[in-house]
């Protein structure tokens, strides 16, 4: 009998990245369009010169830097390659076949895929009116096999937002045994007060824990690296089913260099906040629904005609993240990009 894999993996759903085309605008995949500061371009080059030796194991001094941004104990830190890596671990960490994992859909594609990778049982709740997560029938999911349960916030791909009062309320009545994952890949982009930082919900409860990634914001998207803060045993969890040396050399020089130019990372995400505001207001005046963004992207919930509007784009050059049946992801570029992606939005015959 030939070597067989997974007979479940058939029915597993692929990653898709977004499209990428020789010449055209790519507005696909919520990279920053800006190029790195050469802080960072330089950090990456140096440490080129020692690709011969493997690098540190746990990033400690990545793991020590986090956590004095964060304001926790090193031991809350672990390093992974980007954010959506320490979402398997955590998986991993918590999880077994007879355990649910619980989260949105539509929301970030690879929750699905972690889980099922796993072995653990993915249970999802439809999103409420207006795109947005709803808490209310999260709670109600609950059951004895639900471990974990990922909260996207801001919202990938809608790009909406939970405010302060219903996170805080949602969490005061999850078990004390089930873990919440705060994924807030997204984070630098908000603009709203009332959008909470999920590392202030954090602190004090045992039963979350907080994603960040270096991959939007500070522009890594090609190093892969990312962090979550957790209490110390869920964090030792997520280092131990880490793969060794898995965060490497440039990826680990690039996250510290990008922390040291901080504060002109984050004036930039300023300007791309503004920016999605603007193209925003622009395809409401197209005549297009567009729920408010926290995020470095807005979405266009066209059902049925997702696909029409996303292969029309792709014939002026600008590439989008499409979900057919579903919407149109838009990241926002540079001010030109996004004046040629609303230049095919004009010209949209739909």
């Amino acid at each position: 009998m030939p070597v067989r894999v997974r007979a479940d993996l058939a029915a597993m759903p692929d990653y898709v990245p977004g499209r990428k085309i020789a010449g055209a605008i790519n507005l696909a995949s919520n990279e920053v369009s800006y190029p790195p500061p050469a802080a960072i371009v330089n950090a990456v080059a140096e440490a080129a010169a020692s690709v011969h030796r493997y690098p540190a194991m746990g990033s400690d001094d990545l793991v020590r830097r986090v956590a004095a941004i964060t304001g926790v104990d090193p031991s809350q830190v672990a390093i992974g390659c980007g954010s959506v890596a320490l979402c398997q671990q955590l998986v991993q960490a918590l999880c077994t076949a007879q355990d649910e994992v619980l989260f949105a859909w539509r929301s970030f594609e690879a929750y699905p895929i972690v889980t099922q990778v796993v072995g653990a049982v993915r249970h999802t709740v439809p999103l409420a009116a207006g795109h947005r997560h709803d808490l209310a029938a999260s709670l109600e999911a609950i059951n004895e096999r639900t471990k974990l349960i990922f909260v996207s916030n801001p919202l990938n791909p809608t790009g909406t937002a939970l405010r302060t009062a219903e996170l805080v309320d949602f969490l005061d009545r999850v078990p004390e045994d089930v873990l919440v994952v705060l994924d807030e890949a997204y984070r630098e982009f908000v603009t709203d007060p009332d959008v909470p930082d999920g590392l202030e919900l954090a602190r004090g409860r045992q039963n979350v824990a907080v994603l960040r990634t270096f991959s939007k914001a500070y522009g890594l998207a090609g190093s892969r690296v990312g962090y979550c803060v957790a209490s110390p045993e869920v964090a030792g969890g997520v280092r131990k089913v880490a793969i060794p040396f898995s965060v490497n050399r440039f990826a680990h020089a690039a996250a510290l260099a990008s922390l040291d130019v901080e504060d002109e990372l984050m004036a930039r995400c300023r300007l791309i906040s503004a920016e999605r505001d603007r193209v925003r207001e622009e395809l409401i005046k197209i005549g297009f629904e567009v729920p408010e963004s926290q995020a470095n992207f807005v979405w266009l919930p066209l059902g049925e005609r997702a696909a029409a509007f996303n292969e029309h784009c792709v014939e002026q050059k600008v590439v989008l993240r499409c979900f057919a049946g579903d919407g149109v992801r838009v990241t926002i570029g540079t001010p030109e990009e996004n004046e040629a992606m609303l230049a095919a939005a004009r010209t949209f015959p739909g």
